[in-house]
Parts: structure tokens; sequence; C-alpha cells
């Protein structure tokens, strides 16, 4: 696993003493701060790369946090971990942009494991792939067509690094979910065939949208040879 710096919002100084402890032998940096702006502060200035938010914080909430975060840091991968620990809660936090969901008392060992998980998923091999004009660049997040930029959300991103790193194989809907989501994420599979779609879309524009190709009673490939 690549060295990773870690924001910690948490407003509970055990919890915090006790991520820092627990974490010490990873290869993590560790952030802490205890406010939502003291959060902010740190994500605006420093080079986060993934951040454990707490729900309920002091001077605001965690939800309201995520979604500035989302607004002008879409990338930055979150993780909530919270005492709600009811479904509605989890789905909204999933809904506005949380990469996975840890409910409160937590096992450490779990939270690594997710943690590392969010961080495979967001922190790939950085080598650009390029197929005929689309050309995507880990490192950067960014992803062209020609000098064209796409604007894609991060899951987006993912979905479509997924498919230009392994060309011309068939996915099932739950292999993309557990690949691309996370196999601790629970979403519905339908949530596939939303982001297949909005990819299309994008794709359209430049008439790449046959590179995406649906495989009737399997699932999904992408082909370089469309």
């Amino acid at each position: 696993m690549k060295h990773a710096n870690i924001l910690v919002i948490e407003d509970d100084p055990g919890i915090q003493d006790m991520l820092k402890y627990s974490f010490s032998a990873e290869a993590y940096t560790l952030f802490q701060a205890y406010t939502v702006k003291q959060g902010w502060e740190i994500i605006e200035n420093k080079a986060i790369d993934l951040v454990l938010l707490d729900w309920m914080l002091p001077d605001n909430s965690g939800i309201d946090l995520l979604h500035r975060i989302r607004k002008y840091h879409s990338m930055l991968p979150v993780i909530m971990v919270t005492a709600k620990t009811e479904e509605e809660d989890r789905i909204l936090g999933l809904d506005v942009g949380a990469d996975d969901y840890v409910t409160k008392p937590f096992s450490v060992r779990e939270l690594n494991s997710r943690i590392q998980a969010v961080l495979r998923r967001v922190m790939p091999d950085e080598q650009v792939i390029q197929i005929g004009d689309l050309y995507l660049d880990p490192a950067s997040h960014r992803v062209k067509i020609k000098e064209t930029a796409l604007n894609l959300s991060p899951t987006e991103f993912r979905l479509l690094h997924y498919f230009m790193s392994h060309t011309d194989r068939v996915f099932t809907r739950s292999q993309l979910l557990d690949q691309v989501w996370g196999a601790q994420v629970y979403v519905e599979e339908r949530t596939v065939d939303v982001h297949i779609r909005r990819l299309r879309k994008q794709l359209s524009v430049h008439q790449l949208d046959s590179l995406l190709q649906t495989v009737h009673g399997s699932g999904y490939r992408f082909s370089r040879l469309a």
C-alpha cells in the first residue's frame, strides 16, 4: 500500500487517540481535526488522500461538510465513521457521496481494511491509459478525448478506469459493484446501469459510446475494437 495522508475529523479525543496509536505502524500520516471548520482548513491546505468523517460534530454536520467536499474536492475519498446506524442514515451518507460507511463502535482492523480497500480504488496504478482518442490519467484524475476534458464524478472515473484497465473482458453488475464500489458498500445492481448510461452519454458526444458494450444476459464490456 502506498503512503497516504489521512484526515480524521472526529470530536471524540478517545477515538482520535485510538486511531493515532493503532495506525502508527501503517503507511499513513494522520491529520486530526475536531470540528468541521478545522477539517475544512486542513483539506484546503494539505494534500489529503482520504477523510474519516464523523456525522455529528460540534459546529456543523459532517453531511454538510461532505456536500462541500463533493462540490470543491470531488475526487477526495470520504469514509463516514458515525454512531448513526439506521439504514436511512447509511443510504443518505452514500447518496451524498461517501465512499464507505462505518458505524460505531467499530473494529480498528475492519476500519483499516475499509481504508485500504478505498485507497486501492482511488490510488491505483498511476500509469496513463490511452485507447484511441480516449486518455485517462489516474495520477491527476483527468480524462480527455483528444483535447476535450470530460467531467466525470468520482464513481464514473473509477468505473471508466476499471474498464480501461481490463479491456475486452465481460463483467457482471455484481463484479463491478465489488471492484468499483467495494464489497462492503451496499447498493443495488441497477446503480451500475445508471453510471453506465452516464458514461455512455459523455462518450457519445465524441462518438465513442460504442466502446462501452452491453453483453446481454451477462453484463458489460469495454472494447478496444469498437
